[in-house]
């Protein structure tokens, strides 16, 4: 109890410095996570391909443009067969973010190294004004 007493402030900035590491899985982003921007600098850069794991009726009402549909429950089986090179960029699109984020561990699994989760899904890529298309 001393220690504790003799040295709160450095428990606390010890106690803060975790948080802020933790703070990027508890906001929704994480490891292979990008926001919009870097989306597009990824397409425009090095050519990314993006994967849209909607249903095909939510990648009906609204996708990135140049976007290929491979609903979530099919991506294990038709990613390979869709995207031939393994060393371009992936990202992998959904509304909100959240099946995408699970996706990139199916897409590593398959080879996909350089796999990534759009940020806040379809609704992030809009809220960026950037352009969408609809099927």
């Amino acid at each position: 109890m001393k220690f504790i007493l003799d040295n709160w402030m450095l428990i606390a900035v010890a106690l803060s410095a975790g948080g802020m590491l933790m703070w990027p899985m508890i906001n929704g982003a994480g490891p292979g996570a990008l926001s919009a921007d870097g989306a597009v600098q990824l397409i425009n850069r090095e050519k990314a391909v993006v994967i849209d794991i909607c249903e095909p009726a939510e990648f009906a009402a609204g996708h990135v443009v140049g976007a290929k549909n491979i609903p979530l429950g099919q991506l294990e089986g038709k990613l390979a067969t869709t995207v031939k090179n393994k060393a371009l960029p992936l990202i992998l699109v959904c509304q909100s973010g959240a099946r995408s984020r699970s996706a990139v561990g199916i897409a590593k699994k398959l080879g996909f190294d350089n796999a990534h989760s759009l940020s806040g899904g379809i609704g992030a890529w809009r809220s960026a004004n950037l352009p969408i298309e609809k099927a």
